[in-house]
């Protein structure tokens, strides 16, 4: 009898709406191109279907094996505690069931080339014909208290730096990491750049990803000599899709490594010693599957978040200082 493979593909979930039907319309594109495969999906905070349901979805379909991709660019607190928590959970409890757990997307030559057409569809939207020499590319990441996953942000704006021949890039959060893009904003308009294209690293909208474009909105009004560019965040793009079907198959081929060199929980990371060795765990208890803003259910979480929770029980979340 041949093998009956089940595909999970494990999101962050959000109060947002559009974030979520979003977050969907990538899972059919993955059920699409995967049609040998049981495809599901499931959420870890905020909306439904949470996780557990996709998992307990696919063994109802009669899978033999699970593959749980996350649906995540970088690997924090979520995909190195969180996930794994909620997979290695439910394989305890259904040890006759194979599960794998695949690495999250990372950086990715495929992921590079849809950031660079997002970024070029926003400049061929602009009638001012700026060039890219004197343009500054500010690349935003949502920010977590993993130094590695902050890092990648920098790497990214770097190689399309100089791969699309900007004047110059930095980088900014939407939360937790320092500079916060309303501080980066504030610094990046006294460099002298003509044009400033601000570019969200993010798979999905979402409440931080539409603060993000706000604080454009606000830094354009502040400076009217400055063009300011909304570049779109990656979303469903061809490429995106394909870096996808790739973890799938790396799971297949017995190679879904994700980068622990770098990794806080197993080196010792110069500024979070603390954190080697801890004990992994999931936090979105309280979270899990209580609903979109379209459920109306406001329990306090107005953001998306700025994950300054602790992530694996151990020590403080990094808050950023004001630096003005």
């Amino acid at each position: 009898m041949s093998e009956k493979i089940g595909v999970m593909l494990c999101g962050h979930g959000s109060r947002d709406v559009d974030a979520i039907r979003e977050f969907q319309a990538l899972a059919g594109h993955l059920a699409q191109r995967l049609p040998q495969y049981e495809v599901d999906s499931g959420f870890l905070e905020f909306a439904k279907p949470i996780i557990r349901t996709g998992l307990d979805a696919l063994k109802a379909k009669g899978v033999s094996r699970i593959l749980a991709v996350p649906g995540m660019l970088f690997a924090a607190g979520h995909v190195k505690n969180d996930l794994p928590w909620e997979i290695n959970s439910f394989a305890a409890e259904n040890p006759g069931l194979p599960i794998t757990f695949g690495r999250e997307l990372a950086i990715d030559t495929k992921l590079l080339a849809a950031a660079k057409a997002r970024i070029e569809e926003a400049e061929a939207a602009s009638p001012a014909g700026i060039e890219r020499k004197d343009t500054l590319l500010l690349v935003v990441g949502r920010g977590t208290n993993d130094p590695d996953a902050n890092s990648n942000i920098a790497k990214v704006a770097r190689m399309l730096w100089e791969g699309m021949g900007f004047g110059w890039a930095e980088i900014a959060f939407s939360g937790v990491a320092y500079p916060l893009v309303d501080q980066a904003l504030e610094r990046v308009t006294r460099l002298g750049y003509k044009r400033v294209t601000v570019f969200p690293y993010f798979l999905f909208t979402g409440i931080l990803v539409k603060r993000i474009y706000e604080w454009t909105d606000q830094a354009a009004a502040a400076h009217p000599g400055i063009e300011f560019v909304k570049a779109p965040y990656l979303n469903d793009h061809p490429l995106v899709v394909d870096s996808f079907i790739e973890r799938v198959g790396e799971i297949l081929g017995g190679s879904p490594a994700m980068n622990c060199s770098l990794c806080k929980y197993r080196e010792q990371v110069v500024g979070y010693e603390a954190s080697v060795g801890a004990v992994q765990a999931g936090h979105h208890h309280h979270v899990r599957g209580i609903g979109t803003d379209a459920d109306h259910h406001d329990h306090g979480h107005h953001h998306d978040h700025d994950h300054g929770h602790h992530h694996g029980g151990h020590g403080h979340a990094y808050r950023p200082h004001r630096h003005d």
